[in-house]
């Protein structure tokens, strides 16, 4: 059974998950850790529950979901799996931090390909890849069919989506996603777990999630 623990990291709240198992194996997901103190409540966690990290799972690569990978790798010696497509976002981390005055080291670029379909493995546990462009072309979902849950990144939050007008967006792509492929692939009894904000059903989303529904987008003049 895979427990998660949720961590609200950095100024904009983003939300880092540790996944783990009944191994003792654990996935770090999305770890926007920007100071000492937000590594060290990381590392307590992980040591305080004798868990052992074996990959790092980026849903995209926007800097307030990454700036935290420099340390979990050097920390753990892990691998890191992000789509390909955002591998040149995750590269101006550093450069966008230093924006919001913070200081962090780019992720490392030894960085392993994950796409549409692949399997994670951790312990006794698996998490599908599904890929979700819009907010930006990279970004993906996590996805347990077995535990009925799903890290679904900053593509769809409870009652909304992620934006779609910054360089990496897409508007017409985020339609895709969510109207041709989340509401139709997600079953209603997964539970999300969004990059920012809380928890949330699928079954919550269907019914009042407006990005959900088609005619939402074809306001925007957006069809797919």
């Amino acid at each position: 059974m895979i427990t998660v623990k949720q961590f609200y990291f950095n100024e904009l709240r983003e939300c880092c998950y540790v996944l783990s198992d009944e191994s003792g194996e654990c996935v770090i997901i999305d770890p926007g850790i920007s100071s000492q103190k937000e590594q060290e409540r990381l590392a307590q966690y992980i040591s305080q529950n004798s868990l052992k990290p074996v990959k790092l799972l980026c849903t995209h690569g926007h800097f307030d979901h990454v700036m935290g990978n420099r340390f979990v790798t050097d920390t753990y010696s892990i691998p890191t799996y992000i789509h390909p497509a955002d591998k040149d976002v995750m590269k101006m981390t550093s450069s966008t931090c230093g924006l919001f005055g913070i200081k962090v080291e780019n992720p490392s670029s030894d960085t392993m390909d994950i796409a549409d379909g692949d399997i994670i493995t951790f312990g006794n546990s698996s998490l599908q890849v599904i890929s979700t462009p819009g907010h930006t072309w990279g970004s993906v979902l996590f996805y347990s069919k077995d535990e009925k849950i799903c890290i679904t990144g900053d593509t769809i939050f409870a009652g909304s989506c992620g934006r779609t007008d910054l360089p990496e967006g897409d508007s017409k792509a985020m339609c895709e996603s969510l109207v041709g492929k989340i509401a139709r692939q997600i079953p209603h009894d997964v539970k999300l777990y969004p990059g920012h904000g809380p928890e949330t059903t699928m079954l919550e989303e269907l019914a009042h999630n407006p990005y959900l529904r088609r005619d939402t987008w074809l306001r925007f003049d957006i069809d797919y």
